[in-house]
């Protein structure tokens, strides 16, 4: 608990200008990066040309690029990286699909997804579009997919995440959203069962 008080202050110094707060904040978050970092490359091939360092190199060069944030908290934090890092690879998977097309590689089923790291990464693109048309039509399910799923929060750090960006919600109806979000993506992906991609 002292730790998350400490990154949220430093958080807040930082958005308000505080450069050294940055300095001070990176090595408290910089573990936590890279779990996401590991957790995001898991499930891709085992040849991945960006490593986990990399990956989290990039996230703090697109934060920085970030206008102002009005940071709330530890978990804000690390949901706005879970997007950033999604979207860095997102980018590298749609041009080495580019660059591979006409090889004969086809989209998998996302009930393969366990073995993912040794197929091409159209499974993060293809959920990656999904998700953009979910949180087109509802942007809560959407957010609480992304903080769930790529950011690896629970459903309370979730429901603390959302209420503290001026939306207040409860426990149940993350997990009423979630098991929502679930069964569309599954439907818009042709995934409806035996599903081990969205847990």
């Amino acid at each position: 608990m002292v730790l998350n008080e400490s990154i949220t202050e430093l958080l807040i110094q930082w958005s308000h200008g505080d450069e050294s707060a940055l300095e001070k904040l990176t090595p408290l978050v910089y573990d936590e990066l890279h779990r996401l970092a590991q957790h995001y490359l898991q499930r891709e091939r085992e040849n991945h040309t960006l490593q986990a360092t990399a990956l989290i190199h990039e996230t703090f060069l697109r934060l920085l690029e970030v206008p102002q944030i009005e940071w709330q908290n530890r978990n804000h934090f690390i949901g706005l990286a879970a997007n950033i890092m999604r979207r860095i690879l997102v980018d590298h998977a749609r041009a080495r699909c580019a660059s591979k097309r006409g090889s004969g590689e086809h989209n998998l089923p996302l009930s393969r997804a366990e073995n993912i790291g040794s197929q091409p990464n159209w499974n993060l693109v293809a959920l990656h579009e999904a998700l953009e048309e979910l949180t087109k039509d509802f942007p809560r399910k959407g957010k609480i997919v992304e903080l769930r799923f790529f950011g690896g929060l629970s459903h309370e750090e979730i429901a603390e995440v959302i209420s503290s960006e001026g939306t207040k919600i409860s426990l149940r109806t993350v997990e009423r959203d979630w098991e929502f979000a679930r069964a569309w993506l599954y439907q818009r992906l042709g995934e409806t069962k035996n599903n081990e991609y969205l847990t």
